[in-house]
């Protein structure tokens, strides 16, 4: 049996196991998040935001990550009436408890290359924890949903929708000081094929 095959499989077990599966990923993203940040090369346009908004709040990335997340699910779900599941509530929490607990685990490299070593492991683990959340089948996250609640309300096609809320958070947080650097680019050209193999890994989007 092969490895996607395998973890193919865990997509369709019981409500514990995939509670499980939704924790590890959850974890992972977190984790890919932090290894990214530390890096210093560049982050996600969301974690440009994230550490712009920390430049004039007292508050860790962790927790502006947290309370983004609220604001967004609250909008999608009160406004946009997007549906709200068990996952999009954990993931709104948990990833931002998990870049705040594993800040003093991962570490800063020194040299350029080893920066961008861990910033491209970050983007490849990124990948591998959006399947294993996704595969869960709890909840989306809430920047997820907020894309497809606004595809389903204006028809516009989702990945144009995606690209410009994508837009609009990484020139918002550059103008707050936000670390927009080359990794950045490297990010946006990486991310997209990067969940896709995560989601592949599991099965998610494969017909049969």
């Amino acid at each position: 049996m092969t490895a996607s095959a395998l973890l193919a499989g865990l997509v369709r077990p019981s409500r514990p196991a995939r509670l499980a599966l939704l924790l590890v990923g959850l974890f992972l993203y977190g984790l890919s998040l932090r290894m990214m940040l530390d890096a210093n090369v560049g982050v996600a346009p969301w974690e440009v935001l994230h550490v712009g908004l920390t430049r004039h709040l007292p508050l860790t990335v962790g927790v502006v990550s947290i309370l983004t997340g609220v604001l967004i699910v609250a909008f999608t779900a009160l406004r946009l009436r997007e549906r709200v599941g068990l996952g999009t509530l954990l993931n709104v929490v948990l990833i931002g408890v998990f870049l705040d607990l594993l800040a003093p685990l991962v570490p800063n490299p020194v040299s350029v290359g080893w920066r961008w070593v861990q910033f491209l492991l970050g983007v490849g683990l990124l990948g591998f924890a959006t399947g294993a959340y996704v595969a869960a089948g709890l909840g989306a996250g809430p920047r997820d949903g907020l894309t497809l609640a606004l595809g389903r309300l204006t028809g516009w096609p989702v990945p144009r929708i995606r690209s410009g809320i994508e837009l609009a958070v990484l020139l918002l947080g550059w103008a707050l000081g936000g670390p927009l650097g080359w990794g950045t680019l490297v990010f946006a050209l990486a991310v997209g094929p990067a969940m896709g193999w995560g989601l592949g890994l599991f099965g998610v989007g494969k017909k049969g």
